[in-house]
C-alpha cells in the first residue's frame, strides 16, 4: 500500500496537477481556435504568455513606479523602458511597411486624456495594479485585485458612455512619429528618461538583474507577436469595457444607442463573441497565465487580505476610477504608455508624465485608506 503522505506521492500529485494545468491550457486554446479560428486561438496563447511572464518574472508597472518614487530604485522602470525600446525597434519598420494591415496605438492629447492619466496613476497606486497588473493580481488569487477588476470593467464602460462629452473639452490632432527618424527620436527619448531615472536613483544599482532583463525580452517578444497577429498593439482597457457593455446589454440596457458603441467597429464587437475580440482574448490569457503560475508555485488557494471596511470601499472606488480614467486617457500603462510610445504616439509620452505625477498622490493615499500601515 502506498503512503500518500510520502515525498514520492506528493511529487506525483504535484506532477499530475501541473500536467492537468498544461492540458487545460492547450484544450482552451484549441477550443477557441475551433470556435473562432486559429488566429484567435493564437491570441489566447499570446495572452497566456503575457500572464505567465508578468506573474512569473514579477514584472509590472505600479510596483516599479512606487519603488522609484519611494526608494529611488530605478531598475523596474528601466526594465519597462528596455521592453518598450525593443518593441519599437521592430514595430516602427513593421508599421511603415504594412500601413494597411497594422495600426499603432495612436490617440490625441487633450484635457480629458491628461486628467484621466493623472487620476489613473493615483488609482493604480491605491490598488497596486495598473490594467495588466489588476488582471495578474486577480488571476493569481489576490482578493484586492479581483474586486478592483470587476469595478475596473464597470468604470471603463461608464467612461465609454461619457467619452464624447469629455473629448469635446478640447484636444490636439493625433501626432505620431514614424519611419527611421521617428524610431530614432523614440529611442533617444527612452534613453533620456533612463538617464534621468539613474541619476535620481539612490537605492541599489542601476544595473538590471537577470530576472528583469528576461522579463523585458519576454514581454517585448509577446508584444511584437500581438501586433503581428492582432494587427494592433497590446491593449487592456477596451476589452474590460466591452465585457461590462455586454453585461449591460444582457440585462436590457440599450448600449448600442450610445455614440461610442454605435461606431461601426464597436457595434460589431458588441454584437460578436468576445472570442473574436483581440483585447478580450489577451486579457483572458493574462488572467489564465497568472493563475497558472500561481497554481504551479503554491496551489490554488490564496489568503484573503485582512483589511478594514474603508479599505475595501477604497478598492471599489479606485477600481471604478481606473476604468473610467483609462477610457478617457485612451489606455492604461499598457495601451497608452507601453504601446503608445513603442508605436510612436505622442500621447504615450504625455500619458506617462501625467500618470507618474498622479502616482505620487496615490502612494500617499494608501495608508490613509487603510491599505497599509501608516509610517
Amino acid at each position: 500500500m502506498t503512503d500518500i503522505s510520502s515525498p514520492s506521492a506528493g511529487r506525483a500529485g504535484r506532477f499530475a496537477a501541473r500536467s492537468g494545468l498544461i492540458l487545460g491550457v492547450l484544450v482552451a486554446a484549441f477550443a477557441v481556435a475551433a470556435m473562432a479560428g486559429p488566429r484567435y486561438g493564437l491570441l489566447l496563447l499570446i495572452g497566456l504568455g503575457f500572464g505567465m511572464a508578468l506573474e512569473g518574472f514579477r514584472f509590472g508597472f505600479a510596483g516599479p513606479w512606487r519603488a522609484m518614487i519611494l526608494r529611488r530604485e530605478p531598475q523596474g522602470l528601466l526594465a519597462q523602458l528596455l521592453a518598450i525600446g525593443l518593441v519599437a525597434l521592430v514595430a516602427f519598420p513593421l508599421l511603415q511597411s504594412n500601413a494597411g494591415e497594422l495600426s499603432g496605438a495612436h490617440a490625441p492629447v487633450g484635457f480629458a486624456m491628461i486628467g484621466g492619466a493623472f487620476v489613473f496613476g493615483a488609482a493604480m497606486q491605491v490598488v497596486l495594479g495598473c490594467g495588466s497588473g489588476t488582471l495578474v493580481n486577480a488571476g493569481s488569487g489576490n482578493a484586492v485585485g479581483a474586486l478592483a477588476l470587476v469595478f475596473f470593467a464597470l468604470g471603463s464602460f461608464a467612461g465609454s458612455l461619457h467619452l464624447g462629452w469629455w473629448t469635446g473639452l478640447g484636444s490636439a490632432p493625433v501626432l505620431a512619429l514614424s519611419g527611421m527618424e521617428g524610431l530614432g527620436i523614440t529611442l533617444a527619448g527612452l534613453a533620456v528618461v533612463a538617464v534621468v531615472a539613474i541619476r535620481l536613483g539612490t537605492g541599489g544599482s542601476a544595473r538590471l538583474p537577470r530576472r528583469l532583463v528576461l522579463a523585458a525580452i519576454a514581454i517585448a517578444v509577446l508584444a511584437i507577436l500581438n501586433l503581428i497577429v492582432a494587427g494592433q498593439p497590446w491593449g487592456v482597457v477596451y476589452g474590460l469595457g466591452l465585457w461590462a457593455a455586454k453585461g449591460a446589454q444582457a440585462v436590457g440596457m440599450e448600449v448600442s444607442a450610445n455614440a461610442f458603441w454605435a461606431a461601426p467597429g464597436n457595434a460589431e464587437r458588441l454584437a460578436s463573441s468576445i472570442l473574436t475580440d483581440v483585447t478580450s482574448l489577451t486579457n483572458l490569457g493574462i488572467l489564465g497565465g497568472a493563475f497558472l503560475v500561481a497554481a504551479w508555485r503554491q496551489g490554488l488557494s490564496a489568503p484573503v487580505a485582512k483589511l478594514p471596511l474603508k479599505a475595501w470601499a477604497a478598492v471599489v472606488v479606485a477600481g471604478l476610477l481606473l476604468g473610467y480614467s483609462s477610457r478617457l486617457a485612451f489606455g492604461c500603462n499598457v495601451g497608452a504608455f507601453f504601446s503608445g510610445v513603442s508605436t510612436g504616439s505622442l500621447h504615450g509620452w504625455v500619458w506617462f508624465a501625467a500618470a507618474f505625477a498622479g502616482s505620487f498622490y496615490g502612494i500617499k493615499l494608501r495608508p490613509l485608506l487603510g491599505l497599509e500601515p501608516r509610517q
